[in-house]
């Protein structure tokens, strides 16, 4: 390997790969002498790259930590992971990753090979997504996700067809401004110039999202940011419920459990209180159900009707058989 390009990203490759390498090993790997190797080392230095050298006769390097995270070089499998990986933490499978992952997306698969794409693609559609924590909420595609927060990014007009709440369908034009993840959905906060106003869109609703390539000057939002312009927008259709439960188990179990769903504060060393916002009674109840530990229920009292009609109707379901007939009673 002559070139000096190939040879310090194939190096770049190797230290990346395994913590600890030998020098000779590596010179050997890239069929380069250990003089040459050494200025490949230096020069992937000055790109940033803290690569760290052993002395001795059994000398050798390392890729170390460094202060901030410098160009990665991935195989075609380990692209395809991340994106994938990326694509699952944008649904909100780990609490407070959803926004990074998708800013993270928005870097990587613009510069994807088509070849890689595609084996993305075909791994998304055969791939049933199945989190340890779901409520079954409105999927949206991260596909439609990366091109929104491009347009974000980028100061680009989007267009898409939108669903509204009542069935009525329709063409929009806006000016995108932010994604919030809020609760179980993503709502893109965005100018309407045909409206002249600022609207907030769920993305579960959007089809067809394209970016014109059309570039606009961004307007200041009426609001202290995006999320509390959503929130705004919501309070005017819902009437949320503080929700409060003391559970029999430790405050780090049930985070585990309910991940960002609701506040967990701890009260012992097996015990725990639980709060969240709700606008639906039926939310908690499966909150609850998914800590898998005693609970007693401190607020609303219409919770505990809520959890009574659960119950009664899962003891029904347990008597039925798989025709939807009951066994007559024995005795």
């Amino acid at each position: 390997m002559t070139d000096p390009t190939s040879r310090a990203l194939r190096l770049l490759t190797l230290l990346q790969g395994r913590r600890d390498w030998a020098g000779a090993d590596l010179a050997g790997r890239l069929d380069v002498s250990l003089r040459t190797l050494r200025r490949d080392v230096e020069r992937l230095r000055e790109l940033g790259y803290p690569v760290e050298a052993r002395p001795g006769v059994e000398g050798g390097y390392r890729l170390a930590a460094g202060a901030a995270l410098p160009p990665l070089v991935l195989d075609d499998d380990e692209a395809v992971a991340l994106v994938v990986g990326l694509q699952a933490a944008a649904a909100g499978v780990v609490a407070g990753m959803a926004e990074p992952s998708v800013r993270a997306l928005t870097k990587v698969v613009p510069v994807l090979p088509a070849r890689l794409r595609r084996r993305v693609d075909a791994l998304r559609a055969v791939t049933v997504p199945a989190p340890p924590w779901s409520d079954g909420g409105p999927e949206v595609d991260p596909q439609a996700l990366v091109e929104v927060a491009q347009a974000c990014r980028e100061t680009r007009r989007l267009e898409f067809a939108y669903t509204r709440a009542s069935g009525e369908a329709g063409a929009r034009l806006v000016e995108p401004h932010r994604l919030v993840p809020l609760g179980r959905r993503w709502y893109l906060v965005a100018y309407d110039p045909a409206r002249g106003d600022w609207r907030s869109f769920r993305l579960d609703r959007m089809t067809g999202v394209a970016g014109t390539g059309a570039r606009f000057a961004p307007r200041p939002l009426p609001a202290a940011d995006a999320a509390a312009f959503v929130r705004a927008g919501l309070d005017q259709f819902r009437v949320s419920r503080a929700v409060e439960a003391v559970v029999e188990a430790p405050a780090a179990v049930v985070r585990d459990r309910v991940g960002r769903w609701a506040q967990v504060s701890d009260e012992g060393p097996d015990r725990c209180r639980l709060r969240m916002d709700t606008d639906s009674l039926d939310w908690p109840v499966l909150v609850l159900g998914a800590v898998r530990a005693e609970f007693t229920v401190v607020a609303p009292d219409e919770l505990r009707e809520r959890l009574g009609e659960w119950s009664q109707r899962f003891a029904r379901a347990l008597t039925r058989d798989a025709a939807g007939f009951r066994p007559d009673p024995v005795g």
